[in-house]
Order: structure tokens, then sequence, then C-alpha cells
């Protein structure tokens, strides 16, 4: 018996979890490739970063055929794999295309940067597609063991990148100050893990609503009952660690020194894949607990609470902002501020599921997801657009304050228009792709506002800090476009390989501004994933 256990163990890892796991071991075979090449100092002759760049690619395109083969046998999925700690559904799918896809932009940039060096390139990249392979297990996790396991795995990479620029003091004092907070975040949150499944006696994530309705006998779930409050405990513990992944008010103090002290690159893969790995885990922790009727008066407080993170954060980072003269510290309040607007879908999505009229919104609960992933794309061309700009400048003035910008639409006009574009963007001003996402989001906290009065509250507020936020970013636009360059500055005169890397960014923000006119284009999918993961929800229940 013991002999038909593991040749069905070995049948369903061959047949089954591998198929679906393809794109991470890609990566992983990447990372090992990358290591010999290490060691047989084959690295000589041929780049690592090309061999890097290669890998990325391969799994950008599996992510891509995995995203069609979801889409043409809706019925096969959810699926769940590695014996239910993992599932494959298009809302999996859809981080796994993003996150590639961002990676593969990444690494194209770090080679027309020049960093890392030929030297300490094999170890950066391992670094960076391991990272990677810890966000896709993020949104692909349904075990709350995994839960812990991908966050661990995205964050000790990014501990080393940060601290990557040796013999600078500013980036060995940002790592520092980034694996003392990691390190506390993920104790705090390994403890809350253990209360969870301590209380409900399961790991699986699919089962925690139902476990919880159990604990709270048959009642409304309350904090009047002693094992409810041990499990919003837990809870609030597990969200700790994932405050910091996404850098939300009170644990964002990590960030604006981890940005500052690392490079521009690695700081754009952090603002980016980080906070996208980090909501797709946050989503699916929120709609597992969720859905039962004894636990939507708790949920919905949770959903309150998250709309309060939501207005703190974003008020702060905006504000933090205004007063930076480096500009990589000022994009990095500026990713805080966007974190809480990101947030905001997040409460509106939790507020709406678990109120009494939830069965008859199912589409605009379904609308606030899709509108959190489009956001995430169009955040993804136009943060990164804005650090490759903050890099490639760098590499000609050697400065990253942003008076050093003075005048530069004389001598790089499309570094000064890609920047244009992104930052303008952020704001949220059409027809750029940041309206819309921005729109997405604020109509779906306009609807929950139907349901609790707090929801026209955080929209307001939100609605306040974009304006809040077009002051610093137009404080950059005017150093470039109407300051004249000082007398004696470096001239910055992009290459055309540069000159089009940063153009084609500029203009897949241009083109996600129209994408939600587009039949079946990213709207769509968007839509679908958010679907799949309330679909994957009732499966596994």
């Amino acid at each position: 018996m013991f002999s038909q256990l593991i040749e069905k163990l070995i049948d369903q890892t061959l047949n089954h979890s591998l198929v679906y796991f393809q794109a991470e071991l890609w990566l992983c075979g990447t990372i090992v490739a990358l290591l010999l090449f290490r060691l047989t100092s084959a690295d000589r002759l041929i780049p690592t970063s090309l061999l890097a760049l290669a890998g990325a690619v391969t799994a950008t395109v599996v992510a891509w055929t995995q995203l069609g083969a979801v889409q043409a046998e809706p019925g096969n999925f959810p699926a769940t794999f590695f014996t239910g700690m993992l599932v494959q559904d298009l809302f999996s799918v859809y981080f796994r295309l993003f996150l590639s896809l961002f990676l593969v932009l990444t690494i194209a940039l770090t080679i027309l940067t020049g960093i890392p060096d030929n030297e300490d390139s094999p170890d950066f990249y391992c670094l960076l597609l391991g990272a990677t392979i810890g966000m896709m297990i993020m949104a692909s996790a349904n075990n709350l063991l995994m839960l812990f396991i991908g966050v661990e795995m995205a964050s000790v990479p990014s501990y080393a990148m940060v601290g990557f620029l040796k013999g600078r003091k500013a980036s060995s004092e940002a790592a520092l100050k980034y694996v003392i907070y990691g390190a506390g975040a993920a104790g705090v949150m390994l403890y809350g893990i253990s209360l969870i499944a301590g209380m409900l006696g399961t790991g699986d994530m699919g089962l925690l609503a139902d476990r919880l309705r159990i604990v709270a006998e048959g009642g409304v779930a309350g904090l009047g009952d002693a094992e409810v409050r041990v499990v919003a405990l837990g809870t609030m513990l597990v969200m700790v660690g994932l405050a910091f992944k996404l850098s939300l008010v009170p644990f964002h103090f990590w960030c604006p020194d981890a940005f500052e002290g690392a490079s521009a690159e690695v700081g754009g893969f952090l603002s980016v894949a980080s906070k996208a790995g980090a909501f797709g885990l946050l989503v699916r922790f929120a709609v597992a607990l969720s859905g039962d009727p004894s636990t939507a008066q708790l949920m919905t407080a949770f959903g309150i609470g998250l709309g309060v993170v939501a207005m703190i954060t974003m008020t702060f980072g905006n504000l933090a902002a205004y007063g930076q003269s480096n500009i990589k510290r000022m994009l990095a309040y500026s990713t805080i501020a966007h974190a809480g607007y990101m947030l905001m879908a997040v409460s509106a999505m939790l507020v709406m599921q678990n109120s009494e009229s939830a069965s008859a919104l199912g589409q605009e609960i379904n609308a606030c997801l899709g509108g959190l992933l489009y956001y995430l794309a169009v955040y993804l061309f136009m943060n990164l657009g804005a650090f490759a700009v903050v890099a490639l400048i760098r590499n000609y003035t050697f400065s990253e304050e942003i008076d050093s910008y003075a005048g530069l639409i004389r001598q790089s006009p499309a570094l000064c228009i890609c920047m244009l574009f992104c930052l303008v963007s952020l704001v949220g001003i059409p027809p750029l792709g940041g309206f819309f996402g921005k729109f997405m989001i604020f109509g779906s906290v306009y609807k929950a506002g139907s349901i609790h009065w707090s929801m026209y509250v955080l929209l307001a507020v939100g609605g306040l800090n974009t304006v809040f936020s077009l002051m610093y970013y137009v404080r950059v636009l005017k150093t470039m476009f109407i300051y004249d360059r000082p007398e004696g500055a470096r001239p910055v005169r992009l290459p055309s390989l540069e000159g089009v890397y940063v153009t084609l960014l500029g203009v897949f923000v241009l083109i996600l501004g129209c994408a939600p006119f587009i039949p079946d284009g990213l709207n769509t999918i968007a839509g679908e994933a958010a679907n799949s993961v309330f679909s994957a929800l009732v499966a596994s229940r």
C-alpha cells in the first residue's frame, strides 16, 4: 500500500502539479543554470544577463500559454495542485503572466543601465528570479503555510538586492533596516498563522470561513466569543506581514530608506512586483475568510478597517512625498500612497461581499477586484517607466536629486516625455491608463457607499489625495520642462536603444488608457480573473 501511495504521489506530481508549475520551474532552471555558469566560469563566454532574460521570456511564454488554456477550458478550473497547497485559476495565471512580463522588462532595464556588473550579475539575477518565484507562489497560495513560504521567498532575496551596491553606506544601511523590519514582521505573521490554524484546525484557506462559523457555534461571529477573538487577533497579525510587503502605514518605515539606498532598478522592481504579489495574497486571504453569513459583521468591520488604513496610507504617502528632494525617495512615498489607493478596492470588496444584499451585488463585487487587477497592470508600466528614467539619468549625471533634472527636455526629449506620461498617469489624469484604473477603483468604492457610509468618506479622501499628489509630480515635470539647464551640468544624450525602451513604456501607458474600450481586452481578462477567485473558493468549500 505504501508503494501505491508513492506511485500515486509521483504520478500526480509529474502529470498534474508540475504542469501547472511550469513557469516557476523555468525560472528555477534558470537559477540553476546561472549558478552553474558561475561555478564553471562560463559567464565569461555568455553574458548571464542574456541567460536570465531568456529564462524570463520563456516563463512569460509559458504563462501566456497557461492563460489561453484556462480561458479555453474554464470547466477544468480552478484546480488545486501539490496536494492542495497551491491553486491554478485565471487569477493565479494573471499574476504569473504579470510578474514574468515585469521580470523581462526589469532584466532588460538592468542590461541597458549596466547594473549589476559582469562579476556580480549571476548572483543578482539569481536573487531577482528567486524573489519573482516567491511572488508567484503568493498569488497561487491555497494554504496558510504557503502564504508564509511565499512571503519569505519573496522577501529574503529582496533584502540582499537592496544592499547589492557594495561599498555604499546608504545601501548597506537600507538593507539592514529592511532585514530587521522584515524579520520582525515575519515572526509576527507566523504567530498569527499559528493562531488561526490552531483555532480553526486547518491551514486550508478554502475552509477558513466554514471553520470560523463552526467555532462560533452557529451564532453570529463576534468579538464577544473568545475563540473568535483569537482568530481575529491572528488575522491582524497576518495582516502585519502583508502590510509590511505592501508598505502600508504604519509598516512603511523601511520603504523610503530602502528605495533611496538601493539602485533605481531594484527600487522599480520592489515597487511593482512586491505590491502585485502581496495584493494577490491579500485578496485570497480576505476572500477565504468571507462569504459566510455568520461572519458577515466581523468581516465588514475588517473591510472598514482596511479602508481606514488606506486613508491614512495614501494621505501620509502624498504629504511626505511633497517635501522630498531625492527622486527615488519621492517615488517611494508615491508607492506608499498608491498602495493606499489599491487597498481601497479590497476594502470595498469586503464591505459588499459581507452585506445582506451580497447575492445581488455579484457584478459589483467582481468589479472591485477587476479594477484592482487593471490598475496593477497600468502601474507596472507607469511606475517602471518612472524608475527607468531615474536609472538612465543617473548614469549620465551621477545624481538622483530632482534639481539635477533641470532643463533635460532640451537634451533628451524621449526621457522627459516618458516621465511626463508616467507621472501624469500616476496622478490619474485622462486619457492615460492611470485615470481609468483609478476610476474603476473609485467607482467600486462609490457603489460600496450604499452599503456603509464609511465608503463615501474613503472615496472623498481618495479624491483629495489625488489632488495632493499633483503638487509633487508637477514639481518634477516643471524642473525638467521649464527650468534652464545649469552651466557645467553633465549632458544627458540617450542612445537609440535606451530611447526605444523608455518610449515603449510610455506608449503602453498611453495605450492602456484606451484598453477599457477594447472588446475582450485587458479589462475583460481582469474581470474574468477576479471572478475566478470566488469560483475557486466555492469549489474548495
